[in-house]
C-alpha cells in the first residue's frame, strides 16, 4: 500500500501540470538513435545553452556516447572556449537571469525529461502561441503564463491558439499559423523530437549501456535457470 501511495505522489506533479484540458502529444523515444542524439545536442547548443545548463553532463561523456571525436564536438556542440572535459553549463548568471526572465531563473535541464516526461516536453516546445499580454509576446498551451520566450520562432514561425468554452472552462482546440518559419510543420516536429530525445538521454546517460547489456543479463538468467532446474532434479531424483 505504501508503494502504491508513493507512486501516485510521484505522478501527481505531472498530472497537475499537464491538466487543464490539454492533451499531450505522444513522442516515440529512441536513445539508441545516435544520429538523432547528435542533432538534438547541436540544437541544444544553438538554442538552449545560452540560458539552460546541463550541469550533470560533460562534453567528453556526451562525445563518447554519441560517437563524436573531440574536434567534431568542438565544431558542432561546444560553444565558446570551453574544454571537452568541462560540464555543459551556461555563462548566464542566475541573478541576471532572474531579472531578465520575470524573476524566474531558467532551470537546469539535466533531469527535466525525467521530471516532466518526453510527451510533456514535446508538447510544450511546440505549444507556444502569440499573446501580447505576456512580457515576451507568447504564451504556451501546456504551461500557462510561461516566462520563457519562443526561441524556435524562426524555425516554427508564429502561430495563434484557438480556445473554446467547455464546461465553463477555456479549452485549447487548435493552432492557426500566423507566419511561416524556415521549416515545415513536419520538419519542425522532427527537430523538436531530436531535442527531446537528447534530453531524455541526458536524464540517464547510462541507459545506453543498460539497454545494450540487458540482452546479456537475460541470457545469463536463462542459462542459470536451466542449471538450477537440472540441479533440483539431481537432488530430488531419489525422493518419492
Amino acid at each position: 500500500m505504501k508503494s502504491i501511495v508513493g507512486i501516485l505522489m510521484l505522478c501527481l506533479p505531472m498530472l497537475v501540470v499537464a491538466g487543464g484540458g490539454v492533451e499531450l502529444d505522444e513522442m516515440a523515444v529512441d536513445v539508441a538513435d545516435k544520429a538523432s542524439l547528435r542533432r538534438g545536442a547541436s540544437l541544444y547548443a544553438r538554442y538552449c545553452q545560452s540560458c539552460h545548463s546541463l550541469k550533470h553532463m560533460r562534453y567528453s561523456r556526451l562525445a563518447e556516447d554519441i560517437g563524436l571525436s573531440e574536434d567534431e564536438t568542438k565544431q558542432q556542440i561546444i560553444v565558446g572556449s570551453r574544454s571537452i572535459h568541462d560540464s555543459m553549463t551556461t555563462a548566464m548568471e542566475s541573478v541576471e537571469a532572474s531579472q531578465w526572465f520575470v524573476g524566474i531563473s531558467p532551470p537546469d535541464l539535466s533531469l527535466i525529461a525525467r521530471s516532466r516526461g518526453s510527451d510533456w516536453l514535446y508538447s510544450y516546445l511546440r505549444g507556444f502561441y502569440l499573446d501580447e499580454s505576456r512580457p515576451f509576446g507568447v504564451n504556451n498551451t501546456v504551461y500557462k503564463d510561461v516566462a520563457m520566450p519562443n526561441v524556435f520562432w524562426d524555425l516554427q514561425g508564429d502561430q495563434k491558439a484557438v480556445f473554446i468554452q467547455q464546461d465553463g472552462q477555456q479549452k485549447f482546440e487548435r493552432f492557426i499559423s500566423n507566419s511561416r518559419g524556415k521549416m515545415t510543420q513536419l520538419e519542425f516536429d522532427a527537430t523538436i523530437r531530436d531535442l527531446v530525445n537528447f534530453l531524455v538521454y541526458v536524464g540517464e546517460p547510462a541507459q545506453l549501456q543498460r539497454v545494450s547489456m540487458g540482452k546479456y543479463v537475460l541470457l545469463f538468467l536463462f542459462m542459470f535457470l536451466n542449471i538450477v532446474y537440472l540441479l533440483k532434479k539431481e537432488y530430488w531424483k531419489d525422493v518419492h
